[in-house]
């Protein structure tokens, strides 16, 4: 039974403030897989073998013992470094890009493309995370060092890419199939020779940190304006919540620009794009042409509305550890039900379908809600009971008669507590009056009336409400 809610519910409590640090770019790990697996999708397989060449290997699965058990589908962890070396002088300057690189990992997704090659998940692991590596041999010191806690970011640093392999395994028990590792470098080309990417604003987003200064509106950014637009912190006060919805709408806008812009069929573009990338690349020694075209084929057959993203679940933020600082600790029962829908290859937002649906203040897979007939329809209660369920409430599946048959029009009888609950169910039931109970407790109760005839499908307005925060394509492109 899910706790009381706290008022007032809204707005949100803010997250406590956090350090400035390094920004990471999390949407140009996106990116350079993004177009390779595009590509593949729209190149022909000769062209795709030559890219083989072009990609520096690594071997990440090196000696690795005690792996998870494979799942369904694909799984491949992005991870971006802090490398800067190919920056210019110029470029530093003019995107705030100074600063030595820690030489670890800014990002970190594992990318999870389903069995049936119609959805693809992205899950965000904060560089912050609280993480315990397994034992290891330090890569800079060659010495062996006993398990130990870190942040997340510092596996690569210690071990380089088989300790991040190993670290993520570990903590999330989803089998990595292939690994991808690009520096930042190529992330203005990139998104240049795509023609640049259109992004929305409802409100005017200006940092001093990285230079970003748009009015509320649409905007064609182009590579620079791009850059800061994903790495800003200080834009909105939202400090990393906020940026990572920014990262999450740009990684969108990207695929629907890759996609539209007929660079897969154009041979130039397609060489250009491919020169700007996948200098920066390194990746598995079995993440090669198969793997490209197989990935390229499974993007033809995504759609924004079947792309979805999100992060991590963050149990507790400013979690403070004796030689570490401050870091993220992952709720584990969360984090748990998110990894394992990875491993089972179920999508994240079960709740949303690809039809219309109204929207809700609360999501309903939070909603409890008790049924009864208040009619002498025989069946109207396990009736009401299966389409509310259907629609994603909790209902007990165990309708019962309300003690009356009289009743006309639907009740959502309700504690004034769950007031928010009690419109999100009601617009679900069109025409439904709202009747106030207190000390009635958080379980709704649902009394069927003769006006009864179906449930509306509905949705959470905010996302964030939902158990994971997932958004999909199609919630964070430009309309």
């Amino acid at each position: 039974m899910p706790a009381p809610p706290r008022r007032p519910a809204r707005p949100q409590q803010p997250r406590p403030p956090v350090r400035p640090r390094k920004r990471g770019w999390a949407l140009r790990v996106a990116t350079t897989l993004s177009v390779m697996v595009l590509a593949a999708a729209g190149i022909g397989h000769a062209v795709v073998t030559s890219l083989d060449d072009k990609i520096a290997r690594v071997d990440p699965f090196k000696d690795m013992k005690n792996r998870p058990e494979a799942g369904h589908g694909m799984n491949v962890l992005l991870v971006g470094t802090d490398g800067r070396d190919r920056i210019s002088e110029e470029e530093r300057r003019a995107y705030r890009l100074g600063g030595a690189p820690c030489h670890c990992t800014d990002t970190m997704m594992i990318v999870h493309i389903s069995a049936d090659r119609e959805r693809a998940s992205v899950v965000s692991l904060p560089r912050d995370s609280y993480a315990e590596v397994p034992a290891h041999t330090d890569r800079a010191t060659g010495k062996n060092r006993p398990a130990h806690p870190i942040k997340l970011n510092a596996a690569y640093a210690e071990g380089g890419p088989p300790l991040t392999v190993r670290t993520v395994e570990h903590m999330t028990k989803v089998k990595i199939d292939h690994y991808v590792e690009v520096d930042f470098t190529s992330f203005m080309r990139t998104v240049d020779v795509l023609g640049g990417v259109r992004i929305c604003t409802a409100q005017p987003l200006k940092d001093s940190y990285t230079g970003l200064d748009l009015a509320a509106g649409t905007h064609d950014l182009d590579g620079g304006q791009a850059l800061q637009y994903v790495r800003s912190r200080h834009a909105d006060g939202s400090s990393d919540l906020g940026r990572m919805k920014r990262q999450q709408r740009f990684m969108a806008a990207l695929m629907a620009q890759a996609t539209s812009s007929g660079v897969l069929l154009n041979p130039i573009k397609f060489r250009d794009v491919t020169r700007a990338v996948l200098g920066s690349v390194r990746a598995d020694k079995e993440f090669g042409t198969g793997e490209l075209i197989d990935l390229g084929r499974a993007m033809r057959n995504l759609t924004p509305a079947s792309s979805e993203f999100t992060t991590v679940p963050i149990g507790r933020m400013g979690h403070v550890v004796e030689g570490l600082g401050s870091t993220l600790q992952w709720d584990a029962a969360k984090s748990r039900r998110l990894f394992k829908a990875l491993r089972d290859d179920r999508p994240l937002a079960p709740y949303r379908t690809r039809g219309k649906r109204a929207l809700v203040e609360v999501a309903p897979r939070q909603i409890r809600v008790q049924v009864e007939n208040g009619t002498t329809v025989a069946g109207l209660g396990d009736r009401v009971d299966r389409q509310l369920a259907a629609t994603g409430f909790r209902t007990t599946r165990t309708p019962v008669n309300a003690g009356r048959t009289d009743v006309r029009r639907t009740v959502v009888v309700h504690d004034p507590r769950w007031d928010r609950s009690a419109r999100s169910l009601a617009t679900a039931l069109p025409g439904a009056e709202l009747r106030e109970a207190p000390g009635q407790g958080p379980v709704l109760r649902v009394i069927a009336g003769a006006d009864f005839k179906k449930v509306r499908k509905v949705r959470a307005e905010d996302p964030d409400r939902g158990e994971f925060g997932v958004v999909t394509g199609d919630e964070v492109t430009c309309p």
